[in-house]
């Protein structure tokens, strides 16, 4: 093997799970200590190793350990780090030129990703985009064309709902720890409503999407009138809230209750979009056609871009010189995105989502089965997760969800948590993952949890 070969990752990285020391290994700890003098500590790490190279469904680290990786870069990784496409797409815009800013003089590329989301993003209607760096700056633009298009200024969200960390998406974010602690005050006409969170739903989850429509409408209607609201933005699986599947039927119920009041309804897939659940986009599954998508974290293969996409007489609505930024759309980056876009159409990466989906659901189904602390299974296509709780009650255990992870952690299975209660474990495995180390993945979480059955309180 060549030493090019050997240093390099993106697909031609070894498929197989390798630990060569303890987890952080004395590399990742060494790194630790100087990120600790110079990184500001509100950074957080989930799993304390520092990558080398990563591909495929493996992240290496410094020390050698090659780690199973269900995280993506949180989604970001969906085509597998260092894939092909992109990798050749943006190596060659590299050698063109890296930066011209697409309000001075533009460029093809920015030209074709937007014509990508055309096509691709749910409806048969004209559309028009524009190009961003991150999924909370497409939410905050989102919001702005909103509130030009109708003149109004309300803006409803969720309970559970993330979407970001600037002053305007925490205000629309529902966690306060740690996004939003300390952090305010926040900006005004932000309106929260019940979420159709069918597990937790008080009068079950057979009647969650007709019980939390009503509500909806009812609050929206009563405390801020749908004549002053300007939109409603939601995620249609939702992310940093705990992988939620709203009941079926109530987005399609608040989608066309907007639709009926002139209110932009803003589906915020940066997290479920680009094949992650097994449709190009999440909003598919119950034939939602938003009049804003947001998009980010998958659309390029992990360089920062993001986008908002949706009706034209929408997008035009704002004047000229009123959406933009300097680095938005990026010439590298949107080079990258049609790589991504590429390598999804070739390997049908909607498809493989779905297989994913039936490899791993049966077996964290036998999982909850044995184990009464898994309150629940869900999600969709290949972005699935365990709810975790107290044993006989609904109680959110966070404290055996950070134990399973580290358990995870230490045996080379990267997993992340995530919930308002922080009680949730959810898996995001690169859609290029081979199934014999998806099949290994799920082997050593399911160890963990026999492991530390004895260890954690009811487990």
């Amino acid at each position: 093997m060549s030493a090019s070969t050997e240093n390099s990752g993106g697909p031609s990285l070894p498929q197989r799970r390798k630990l060569v020391t303890e987890i952080p290994g004395p590399r990742s700890r060494e790194l630790m200590a100087r990120k600790q003098a110079t990184v500001a500590d509100g950074l957080p790490i989930v799993m304390p190793v520092f990558a080398r190279r990563a591909g495929g469904g493996i992240v290496e680290d410094v020390d050698g350990n090659a780690l199973i990786d269900f995280g993506s870069g949180i989604a970001v990784t969906s085509v597998g780090n260092s894939a092909e496409a992109v990798v050749r797409r943006a190596s060659a815009q590299l050698t063109q030129f890296t930066h011209t800013c697409a309000m001075v003089t533009p460029y093809e590329s920015y030209v074709e990703v937007c014509e990508e989301l055309a096509r691709l993003t749910p409806g048969d209607h004209a559309k028009k985009s524009i190009l961003l760096n991150s999924g909370a700056e497409a939410v905050e633009n989102a919001v702005k064309i909103a509130r030009y298009h109708t003149g109004r200024q309300a803006v409803v969200v969720f309970d559970h709902g993330y979407h970001g960390r600037t002053n305007l998406t925490m205000a629309l974010t529902a966690k306060n720890m740690p996004y939003k602690h300390r952090f305010g005050p926040f900006a005004p006409e932000i309106y929260r409503m019940p979420m159709a969170y069918p597990y937790r739903w008080p009068g079950g989850p057979e009647h969650c999407a007709e019980e939390a429509a009503a509500q909806v409408i009812d609050q929206l209607s009563k405390q801020i009138g749908p004549e002053n609201t300007a939109a409603i933005v939601v995620e249609p699986v939702l992310g940093e809230g705990g992988f939620i599947v709203p009941a079926p039927g109530f987005l399609p119920r608040i989608a066309e209750f907007a639709r009926e009041h002139g209110i932009v309804f803003v589906a915020d897939e940066i997290q479920s979009g680009f094949c992650r659940t097994g449709q190009w986009f999440a909003s598919e599954h119950e034939g939602l056609v938003p009049d804003l998508i947001t998009t980010a974290k998958g659309i390029a293969g992990g360089l920062p871009l993001a986008a908002v996409t949706g009706r034209a007489e929408i997008m035009d609505a704002a004047h000229v010189g009123g959406l933009g930024g300097t680095y938005g759309g990026n010439p590298v980056a949107c080079a990258a995105a049609l790589g991504a876009i590429e390598t999804m159409r070739e390997l049908d990466l909607p498809a493989r989502a779905r297989r994913i989906e039936e490899i791993m659901k049966p077996r964290l189904l036998e999982m909850a089965a044995k184990h009464p602390t898994i309150g629940e299974v869900r999600g969709r296509g290949a972005m699935l997760a365990l709810e975790l709780v107290r044993p006989g009650t609904k109680d959110p255990d966070p404290a055996a969800t950070a134990a399973l992870a580290k358990a995870c952690h230490g045996e080379g299975l990267l997993v992340l948590t995530t919930g308002t209660y922080g009680n949730v474990l959810r898996f995001l495995p690169p859609l290029v993952i081979g199934e014999e180390l998806l099949n290994e993945g799920l082997d050593v979480l399911e160890g963990a949890f026999d492991v530390l059955a004895g260890a954690v309180d009811g487990l």
